[in-house]
């Protein structure tokens, strides 16, 4: 009986010894530098989130977290190199909507596709917002359209990428006034703004954090949300105008396909730390951003749901048959 009690105690102590090196072995994540990739120009909204998550995050994960950009494609060459990463969890994107599912549904050269893009978190959204310098002649959107009615394709909006909300936007307004405007892409919202206030276009469909970040230069014409904006409180929607447009972009993070899902979980609860944070919230909220608080789950399936509704609206909009 004592043999047989020494034999359980040694295999007991073996079983040990062996979990024990297994556990060991394991790597930890994160243990080095982690890079951000951003797929448009500084000084757009994905970079100033970013920005603001950038010490957060590193205090969270304890790690050093650099930003980098990858721009081109209206994020489209950001996302293609993303895809093609090392699934470790140390290259991740900032993932915009409807972009990374209308890109690969609207072009052949998208470069990478939906599913491909493993999603961990989404933090925020912004609705669109047109707008012209502060010295324009179109003082409200009635101007605008009006004009737009006497010169078809003459006037000119720039907005952040091509098949971005900021594009469907415009699209959007062209169907509901009975209009022709002409949509400008550029490589990010940073981009856009030397562009309006260089005079190079009428005006921007833009977000409503460029609209509080430049409104000592530009007049906010309308919003694109179903509410008024608590940041831009005098700027009217335009469905209070009569148009029917409700358009924005969502915005969280995404890794390439085959990470492992213990690691999208580490980066996941970093991400929704940080979302949580009060000082957070706090500077968030100052630049007219919405916070979203979806996990990979969630966040997937919105994908999903999203993907249904942009569809749908294309049909509508003449885009596709």
């Amino acid at each position: 009986m004592r043999a047989f009690t020494r034999i359980v105690a040694v295999c007991v102590l073996v079983s040990l010894a062996l979990l024990g090196s297994v556990a060991s072995a394991a790597p930890k994540f994160p243990e080095k530098p982690i890079n951000y990739l951003i797929c448009f120009d500084p000084g757009g909204e994905s970079d100033i989130t970013a920005r603001l998550q950038q010490p957060f995050l590193e205090k969270v994960l304890g790690v050093k977290v650099i930003i980098s950009y990858k721009t081109g494609g209206g994020g489209a060459v950001g996302w293609s190199e993303l895809v093609r990463s090392k699934p470790d969890g140390y290259t991740i994107a900032g993932d915009n909507l409807p972009h990374t599912i209308l890109q690969p549904l609207q072009r052949t050269d998208a470069g990478y596709k939906t599913e491909q893009l493993k999603r961990v978190y989404c933090f925020e959204s912004t609705p669109n917002a047109l707008v012209v310098r502060k010295d324009s002649p179109f003082k409200t959107l009635k101007d605008l359209i009006d004009y737009a009615k006497e010169h078809p394709e003459v006037v000119t909006l720039g907005g952040s990428g091509s098949w971005s909300a900021n594009h469907l936007g415009v699209l959007e307004l062209n169907q509901a006034a009975n209009v022709k405007m002409t949509y400008i892409p550029f490589t990010g919202s940073g981009a856009v703004v030397p562009a309006l206030l260089g005079g190079h276009v009428t005006g921007l469909m833009t977000y409503t954090t460029m609209a509080v970040q430049y409104k000592d230069q530009m007049r906010v014409l309308a919003v694109a949300s179903e509410k008024r904006s608590a940041v831009l409180p005098d700027a009217p929607t335009f469905m209070e105008l009569g148009y029917d447009v409700v358009e924005g972009a969502y915005r969280g993070v995404s890794v390439p396909p085959n990470t492992p899902d213990e690691i999208v979980k580490i980066l996941a609860d970093a991400f929704d730390k940080v979302n949580r944070d009060p000082e957070f919230q706090k500077k968030m909220q100052e630049m007219a951003f919405d916070l979203e608080f979806m996990g990979p789950s969630e966040y997937e399936k919105f994908v999903q749901t999203r993907r249904v509704h942009y569809e749908k609206l294309l049909k509508d909009l003449g885009v596709v048959k």
